[in-house]
């Protein structure tokens, strides 16, 4: 069969830039961590230049960016995990940072925030670069990465280091997917799973939140406390789309009901979208279906 298509230019070229460094740091026992990142955006036609230094794809001007914030209970997984899933905002014109963070068994609070606040600074001082738009920065996390991104989007000043001094870490948008933001809430569900005969963790000091804090577990639900989102709220947070499963057994669905009150009560119900996700658990597949994905879509369109 020989057939004659004429596609046209509508979609634009999706490059995949692997293992970018943005950070050096130090695990507890002072080994050096260096951090990287990944960045997927429509920065034209990547083979074509690198073959002839040609390029046929016209910039379409500077991109925002939305920072990817992986979950695993802090405890670390590939930064590109889910990277699959996040390509709908791409094909939407979105550069995507796809960033490590320390895993809880190599630093402890807040290291994991430390490090995402740095990323969003390295995104910020090589935007020219990357063709990025400084102005326009945003965050997307799950799970733990949805805890961190909504640590992100208090825009408070705690928490920075020197790398990258000078850039901003403060983001415009953030889609918080089912995170733990009330580490309270999550440690006394730990507690009543711990009683339960056959569970997989028999101590506090096992669980996610135990592993992330670490330290003395008699002061644990104190800084439990300390270490939730939900307790900074104030003026300078930024606009917040809450997506969570309302079967979710791992961290529960009240704990983004309460933080959706919270920020309500703050006064800022105009900015924060809540959304109950019908039958869905803890990152099952109802939290990723079309549907959903068009509500984010729609939240960073509004605000990036």
């Amino acid at each position: 069969m020989k057939a004659v298509l004429d596609p046209g230019k509508e979609r634009r070229s999706i490059n995949f830039i692997d293992n970018i460094p943005f950070s050096h740091v130090k695990d507890m026992d002072g080994n050096d961590i260096e951090l990287q990142m990944s960045l997927c955006l429509q920065n034209g036609n990547s083979e074509m230049r690198l073959a002839s230094g040609l390029d046929d794809e016209v910039s379409t001007g500077k991109q925002p960016v939305i920072v990817w914030i992986n979950g695993a209970g802090w405890r670390g997984c590939d930064k590109n995990l889910m990277a699959a899933e996040m390509m709908f905002l791409a094909e939407a014109g979105y550069a995507l940072a796809f960033i490590d963070y320390r895993s809880s068994y190599k630093a402890k609070h807040p290291a994991q925030i430390e490090d995402c606040k740095t990323a969003v600074r390295f995104l910020r001082a090589n935007a020219e670069k990357y063709n990025l738009d400084p102005e326009r920065v945003g965050a997307i996390g799950r799970s733990a990465g949805g805890h961190l991104a909504a640590w992100l989007g208090m825009n408070m000043d705690d928490y920075e280091t020197e790398e990258w001094k000078g850039y901003s870490s403060r983001v415009k948008a953030v889609v918080d997917m089912f995170g733990p933001v009330d580490l309270c809430i999550m440690n006394d569900h730990s507690a009543e799973l711990i009683a339960q005969p056959g569970y997989r963790w028999s101590r506090m000091d096992q669980t996610h939140e135990g592993v992330y804090l670490g330290g003395d577990m008699s002061t644990l639900y104190e800084r439990c406390r300390e270490a939730s989102p939900i307790n900074y709220i104030n003026e300078n947070t930024c606009p917040m789309a809450i997506f969570h499963g309302d079967e979710d057994v791992i961290v529960p669905y009240e704990t983004s009901e309460k933080f959706y009150e919270k920020l309500c009560e703050a006064g800022l119900e105009d900015q924060t979208e809540f959304y109950a996700i019908r039958h869905g658990g803890h990152g099952t597949r109802e939290l990723f279906q079309n549907s959903v994905k068009e509500k984010i879509l729609d939240f960073f369109k509004k605000y990036l």
